[in-house]
């Protein structure tokens, strides 16, 4: 084993940071052995210095991160400050000074990822970021190099464990959406300002940077459709109930059929029962990989969270110190199919409407001729009337999203029908 330690600066010392700082000092022994060279923590960057950190000796804590990333001693930066800025200056300027990186910053890298893997390449450097998905859960290195010799059609998946929390309570216990918001900010499970998770944005990043590796092309945060679950109703709930289905947010990444090009999205959806994410409840996480040779395959676990987070920064900072050691790199960015992503109006899907209709006769008629002139082929109808109003809720056949857009417009105008209360697509089947 070498005696001489690795030097690993720390950017960023909030929840994950600071247990990762923590794993490294109590299990240093075993990182040594697993690396074959000590790990030594030279440096923590943080806005805030006078804050007491357990276990850190304070003589580390710095504020002047861009001098702790030109030192020209570090081996391995990890970045846990999010954001784009100073991140982005940060990692490309611990490139330029001899470090590799290991991030957990999910919103750069869908932003800019490619920017920044061009810069570890140009200065030969690493840039892991497993922490940036799915928490504690291996996703991106089994994406990037176990499954690098087959053909991943498909990755489908629960990414955000707020949302997938609220959805599940309103499912289980039948509260609303704002009861269940409340009781996932009491816990924890969601910030003071929860737009980033409730409105998908996470998720999105998180869906770009799986399809980038799944599909060897580059997918930014802007190319990924994205809806939240604030409109989420109790009503939902209970009408994918009675499909035998439950609600969830997925992020969704498809290679075309045609293999010409790629989609990424993140909204709700409801799926059956039977289908292997619908079991996944609370903050956890989980996602559906469909890949030519290997099949279906699945990985579930906690995706946030300080110790979670944190177990997939060290397994990062693990690897990258071993390439050190070897004088290597690891994998970096694979974008050779440079597939373009299609608009949302051409994903192919079922869907689930419910209209409030007048409760009257003809009405059903005027509903299912709309459906047919847009193309959309309809699979079931439900309807219930009571003193002159209705709900009539249609299940459709697969359709491009751009037809039932049409088909939504069309029926808007028809005097009968009173209003669109809910359309959600249908998925995994």
């Amino acid at each position: 084993m070498r005696t001489r330690p690795l030097k690993v600066a720390l950017l960023g010392c909030g929840v994950v940071g600071s247990e990762a700082a923590r794993i490294m000092t109590t299990h240093a022994d075993d990182l040594a052995a697993r690396i074959g060279a000590p790990v030594e923590l030279v440096g923590v960057a943080v806005r805030r210095p006078s804050k007491v950190r357990e276990g850190i000796d304070p003589a580390l804590i710095t504020t002047d991160a861009t001098a702790l990333v030109q030192r020209g001693d570090i081996d391995v930066v990890v970045e846990v400050i999010g954001g784009i800025e100073p991140a982005r200056t940060l990692i490309t300027t611990a490139f330029e000074n001899g470090a590799s990186v290991v991030s957990a910053n999910k919103a750069l890298l869908a932003e800019d990822g490619a920017a920044l893997h061009a810069a570890a390449e140009k200065y030969g450097r690493d840039l892991y970021y497993e922490a940036a998905v799915a928490g504690a859960i291996p996703l991106v290195r089994p994406l990037r190099e176990s499954l690098a010799g087959d053909k991943v059609n498909r990755v489908l998946g629960i990414v955000n464990g707020t949302t997938n929390f609220i959805l599940d309570k309103m499912d289980t216990s039948g509260a609303g959406y704002s009861e269940a918001l409340d009781e996932a900010t009491a816990l924890g499970y969601a910030e003071a300002d929860p737009t980033a998770d409730v409105e998908g944005f996470d998720a999105a990043a998180k869906a770009a940077i799986l399809a980038g590796i799944a599909f060897h092309t580059r997918v930014k945060i802007g190319d990924v459709h994205r809806e939240g679950i604030t409109e989420v109703t109790a009503a939902d709930i209970a009408s994918a109930r009675r499909m035998g289905c439950t609600v969830k947010l997925l992020a969704i990444c498809e290679r075309a059929a045609d293999g010409r090009s790629v989609t990424a999205r993140v909204h709700p959806a409801m799926i059956p029962l039977s289908h292997p994410l619908a079991s996944v409840r609370e903050a956890y996480n989980a996602v559906f990989v469909e890949a030519e040779a290997a099949g279906q395959l699945m990985f579930y676990g906690p995706g946030a969270g300080g110790s979670p987070t944190a177990s997939a920064v060290l397994g990062d900072l693990v690897a990258v110190c071993r390439n050190k050691l070897g004088e290597a790199t690891g994998p970096g960015e694979s974008a050779y199919t440079r597939l373009p992503v299609s608009p949302m109006g051409e994903v192919v899907t079922r869907y689930h409407i419910s209209l409030d209709v007048a409760d009257k006769p003809g009405v059903l008629a005027q509903v299912a001729t709309v459906f047919a002139e847009q193309g959309v082929s309809i699979d079931t109808v439900r309807q219930q009337g009571k003193d002159g109003e209705a709900s009539l809720v249609v299940v459709t056949h697969r359709a491009p999203d751009a037809a039932l857009s049409g088909t939504v417009e069309a029926l808007r105008k028809l005097d009968t029908v009173r209003g669109v209360a809910s359309i959600m697509r249908v998925e995994g089947e």
